[in-house]
């Protein structure tokens, strides 16, 4: 097979599921035709295993080709931002209320449990479709460092501030009048709790990159890894902050209770610290096997 028939990896690395990156290996056209006819469709198909021809003995090798599927819809895509990020904000909204209304029954165990689950759940669910970003802190992170279009950003945002709308006000008509349960409120004073979000939202993003970026990241260890991060931040965090992470985490409930109380800091310290969670890590990673072959 010949080089130029197979396509060449990119050498920047994007988010695994979002607009722009390659999932699949895809076609690569062939303009030249053969006696008249265009070209064989294997040459459309990324191979991942061809033996040498044996054309001395007359006999063809095995070939294992795979098709790419068809890519997914940016409405897909949205759509599927939006119910991930609505599953996150109702259940981790949802456990905080409960734990208010049962006079701390669920511990900080618990909410820590509870949102990290819903955090992997949606991961491996969603992220082969959107990328489960389900922040926006983690979008624009990603779009800055050129991992994600600038153009979509308004359109996942759209989604995952809807989803937080929508997750939170569903909520209150379930629980009301206890809907403050699931604010995130800050228990000491602002420069405290500006640090902690930061923080655990540099712990997080710093993780979520790694995972995304890397060739060798598997899907399921992903979800794990993200979930198993955002458990962590919350036992860290959780009785000091309400450990949001997330712009959408707070906003949406804050609107529902009608309870703005320090939002400013949830509004600013997760997108600062993601920023700097994606920026470390891509400074320090290394470098791609194909750069050191070059």
């Amino acid at each position: 097979m010949d080089s130029e028939d197979v396509a060449s990896a990119p050498s920047t690395p994007v988010t695994p599921g979002t607009p722009g990156a390659p999932l699949f290996g895809g076609f690569k056209r062939d303009i030249n035709n053969f006696n008249g006819r265009k070209s064989s469709l294997l040459k459309s198909c990324k191979c991942f295993g061809v033996e040498a021809w044996e054309l001395e003995e007359g006999s063809l090798p095995p070939v294992s080709c795979a098709l790419p599927p068809p890519p997914v819809s940016l409405s897909r895509k949205v759509g599927a931002e939006f119910i991930g990020t609505f599953i996150l904000i109702f259940t981790g909204t949802a456990t905080a209320i409960v734990n208010q209304k049962t006079s701390g029954s669920e511990t900080l165990l618990g909410l820590a449990a509870s949102t990290g689950l819903a955090v992997m759940v949606v991961i491996l669910s969603t992220g082969h479709i959107s990328g489960a970003h389900l922040n926006p802190s983690v979008t624009i992170a990603f779009a800055a460092l050129k991992h994600f279009p600038w153009k979509h950003v308004p359109l996942y945002i759209g989604a995952q501030v809807m989803a937080s709308l929508a997750a939170s006000f569903v909520l209150k008509g379930i629980f009301y009048p206890i809907m403050g349960g699931g604010v995130t409120n800050p228990s000491g004073g602002y420069a405290q709790a500006f640090a902690l979000e930061l923080i655990i939202t540099f712990n997080l993003m710093f993780v979520v990159t790694a995972v995304a970026t890397d060739t060798r990241a598997v899907g399921e260890l992903a979800g794990i890894a993200v979930g198993a991060t955002v458990m962590l931040n919350i036992l860290i965090a959780g009785e000091s902050t309400g450990a949001s992470m997330n712009p959408v985490r707070t906003l949406g409930p804050a609107i529902a209770a009608n309870n703005y109380k320090a939002i400013w800091v949830y509004l600013t310290a997760p997108i600062l610290g993601a920023l700097a969670g994606a920026a470390v890590y891509s400074a320090v990673k290394l470098p791609d096997e194909d750069a050191l072959n070059t």
